[in-house]
């Protein structure tokens, strides 16, 4: 698989450079960002030149290296535009920018099907938070009062994460599912906003601080009782094999698949 990096001079960026140049089985065919156009791969992950260009537009990237599939860790104001670019000239996507709503992922779907182009949108790639996130679907049944705390540093984004969004529909459909509902809530915020924000019937919080990475924890409520999941990421290494994985299978994959789980 020839793969073209979108978005890499970036922190996550420059990580999936190195994982797919050092994986055997991917070929690494260029990058892209427009500040950096016409460097050489080398510089942003440290090794010896290996003449592989950086381009300056994502059209350019596509033309000059005729990629299999493009990862893109860009922004959320561009992907949907940047997927549809991809996606409609047959070219299979992995996308780690969040950002896209459920109508956007429909419309992808529809583009890609038509171009026999796959498109993996993954909230989280990390092998661990999948994990946290499918126990906590398990649990719900059990555990139906539950809240989420997410973490992470202070320069991203959106707020809450989309690993806390996809956490939380994930338990509510499950708590559905069994038929179970949460105890009521009787507290009631003296200021706006103190209780955090709300998907369906999961409580969300967001911390935003330099220092984190990501991090995540799902504390479930019982009878004299608590059980929390925590998941942490101490860097953007964790999230690599996942990155990579997907790189390997998303042309088995019709159409568009949201969420790792689906690739495991």
């Amino acid at each position: 698989m020839r793969v073209l990096v979108n978005g890499a001079a970036g922190k996550m960026g420059r990580e999936v450079l190195k994982a797919v140049h050092n994986d055997v089985e991917l070929t690494l065919v260029g990058g892209v960002d427009p500040t950096h156009g016409g460097k050489d791969v080398s510089e942003f992950i440290g090794s010896q030149p290996l003449h592989i260009k950086l381009y300056s537009s994502l059209q350019e990237g596509i033309d000059a290296t005729k990629p299999d599939v493009i990862v893109d860790f860009t922004t959320p104001a561009i992907i949907f535009e940047n997927a549809k670019t991809m996606l409609s000239q047959g070219i299979h996507v992995v996308i780690g920018t969040t950002g896209l709503s459920a109508e956007q992922r429909a419309e992808l779907d529809s583009i890609g099907r038509a171009k026999s182009a796959n498109c993996l949108v993954a909230p989280n790639f990390s092998l661990g938070a999948v994990m946290m996130m499918k126990t906590a679907a398990e649990l719900a049944p059990y555990f139906p009062d539950v809240e989420i705390i997410e973490l992470h540093h202070n320069h991203k984004y959106d707020a809450p994460s989309g690993t806390a969004v996809l956490t939380a529909k994930l338990i509510n459909d499950a708590k559905t599912k069994a038929n179970v509902k949460s105890s009521e809530d009787l507290t009631r915020e003296s200021l706006p906003g103190a209780r955090g924000a709300k998907v369906d019937d999961v409580t969300i919080h967001s911390v935003r601080l330099p220092g984190y990475v990501a991090h995540q924890e799902v504390i479930f409520g019982g009878y004299d009782e608590t059980l929390i999941i925590r998941h942490d990421s101490l860097s953007r290494l964790s999230f690599m094999p996942g990155v990579v994985l997907a790189c390997k299978k998303i042309k088995s994959y019709p159409g568009l698949t949201y969420g790792l789980e689906h690739y495991l």
